[in-house]
């Protein structure tokens, strides 16, 4: 017996209402889904930590959140786990045309753009081209989901051609969050701040970079340097929350002159 299939009669046993996991029965797609996009990060965070042995077990927490899905779907008639590997190998294939059809492309960037086309033919196909933003998930993070809409927009041309531009726009909503802070009104503020970090995404875009894995990194180098701070007070005997400011800043401005020093090799 195949691993797959040992897997699948796991998740069956565990629904069954003959002896099955009284937690497990009780779930439904709603309430499940939030434990799909734990799992989803967990990956990602494997991978950042470059840890296999980890990303092999997220990777198996991962897949049991697809076949937990696709086995409530079976008791209701709808699909079962056999028809979503068939749903993934038919995408695969008819997106892929360069490599199981005649179809040419001439690089990574070339290919990104044909698979642009070919979702967007296959929303007009489905009646979903009432809207260049149409089927961009709500349910995204919002980082992921502010890229995917400009990229949306700029393949009809509503984009910067320029990042000189993008920069131009970044000062004017900085002016304008400052301008929201005088004023002092939340709601303005929430506004400006969140344009603000729009054009943010959008300049990541321009540059090529993702403003999801650029904000993770970020967060990584901050816990990095604050751990280090409070090393640092530990061992110069006092506690970090009861610096003052001023002290905190030296400590911190410590931890990024270590951070850029070289590790020297051993001996």
């Amino acid at each position: 017996m195949s691993n797959m299939k040992i897997l699948l009669d796991i998740m069956a046993r565990l629904r069954s209402p003959n002896g099955g996991c009284p937690w497990d029965r009780e779930q439904t797609f709603r309430t499940i889904a939030p434990y799909t996009i734990e799992e989803a990060y967990e990956v990602a965070d494997a991978i950042e930590h470059g840890d296999l042995n980890e990303l092999r077990s997220e990777l198996g927490d991962l897949l049991f959140q697809v076949v937990f899905h696709s086995q409530m779907a079976s008791e209701m008639g709808a699909f079962d786990f056999s028809d979503v590997v068939a749903s993934i190998n038919e995408k695969m294939i008819r997106r892929h045309p360069h490599v199981f059809g005649d179809a040419q492309v001439e690089d990574a960037a070339a290919q990104t753009e044909r698979w642009e086309d070919i979702k967007a033919k296959e929303r007009s196909e489905k009646g979903d081209a009432t809207s260049a933003l149409h089927g961009v998930s709500s349910g995204l993070p919002a980082l992921t989901r502010s890229k995917k809409l400009q990229g949306r927009a700029a393949r009809v041309g509503f984009d910067w051609p320029h990042v000189a531009q993008v920069l131009d726009k970044l000062d004017e909503e900085l002016a304008e969050v400052r301008e929201a802070l005088d004023f002092g009104e939340l709601d303005a503020i929430e506004d400006e701040i969140g344009d603000l970090l729009f054009v943010c995404v959008n300049l990541a875009r321009h540059v090529k970079v993702e403003p999801e894995t650029a904000l993770r990194r970020a967060n990584r180098k901050f816990e990095r340097r604050f751990h280090y701070m409070e090393m640092l007070a530990k061992q110069r005997g006092f506690e970090f929350a009861k610096a003052d400011l001023e002290t905190q800043e030296s400590l911190w401005q410590e931890a990024k002159v270590a951070e850029r020093k070289p590790v020297s090799s051993a001996e």
